[in-house]
């Protein structure tokens, strides 16, 4: 296998670090990131500026951008050929429930589906160990699953996993769906030392929906209790539900 591997934490955090070392025990690994941290940067592009590439060892490239940025530069220009499989992660943080349509982690995978690559995000509900090796573990098995049984087009896997102090304690693996997860949007109105207002956006988590188990367990409740969650993420946005109420109606006049 070749496997691009990804983030939004930077080329120098620790969970990407740990990722490649653990994935090169089965695939050969490049790795192309962000030269900085890009948290929350979603599915963005740069596109008013050109972009710097920097080679940090032997297939391992910083990109001056984001997520996405990097995995299309790494596709299409720095890897010999198209990779098996993009893994994005490990971020340093989980992508439950809403955080996916803010995650640059997620984003990443998101870009890597769009070209035509099977993808998956990869992240620990970091707590009190840190354990980034459980989680590369754990990559390592889905990354395994996923050479071997493939994924639908437009899908991709999102994987959180609990902070563990040890493998052997993770209680299983689940599938799961998405779950809501909502935040305050604190705004902090602070001065600059010449007087100049400037804010900072904040906020943490505030509402989560998790009393769900079985068919419909989320992936917030998974990881609570102990478990891996994955939950297939589709591109095609589109309410289908809805579409099907008012296709053949009397809509917006014009």
């Amino acid at each position: 296998m070749l496997i691009l591997v990804s983030n939004d934490d930077g080329v120098f955090a620790t969970g990407i670090n740990v990722l490649k070392r653990f994935l090169s025990q089965i695939a050969e690994v490049w790795v192309v990131a962000p030269d900085r941290e890009k948290s929350a940067s979603s599915h963005s592009l740069t596109l008013h500026r050109p972009l710097k590439v920097k080679e940090i060892e032997e297939r391992v490239f910083a990109v001056d951008g984001t997520p996405t940025d990097a995995v299309i530069i790494g596709v299409n220009k720095l890897l010999p050929k198209k990779p098996d499989l993009v893994v994005s992660g490990i971020n340093e943080g989980p992508n439950l429930g809403d955080d996916i349509t803010y995650s640059g982690t997620v984003a990443a995978a998101m870009e890597g589906t769009i070209l035509g690559i099977p993808s998956i995000a990869v992240s620990l509900a970091v707590g009190q160990y840190k354990n980034f090796e459980v989680a590369a573990k754990v990559a390592v098995k889905v990354v395994e699953w996923v050479n071997k049984h493939g994924l639908p087009q437009e899908t991709l896997l999102n994987v959180n996993v609990p902070d563990i102090k040890e493998y052997q304690k993770i209680k299983g693996i689940k599938w799961t769906r998405q779950g809501k997860r909502t935040y305050t949007d604190y705004i902090y109105e602070l001065r600059d030392p010449r007087g100049n207002v400037y804010y900072w956006i904040g906020g943490f988590p505030v509402d989560e929906e998790e009393n769900y188990t079985g068919a419909n367990e989320t992936d917030i409740a998974a990881v609570k209790s102990g478990y891996v969650s994955i939950t297939p993420i589709k591109l095609e946005l589109t309410d289908t539900e809805f579409l099907s109420k008012v296709v053949g109606k009397d809509g917006p006049e014009l």
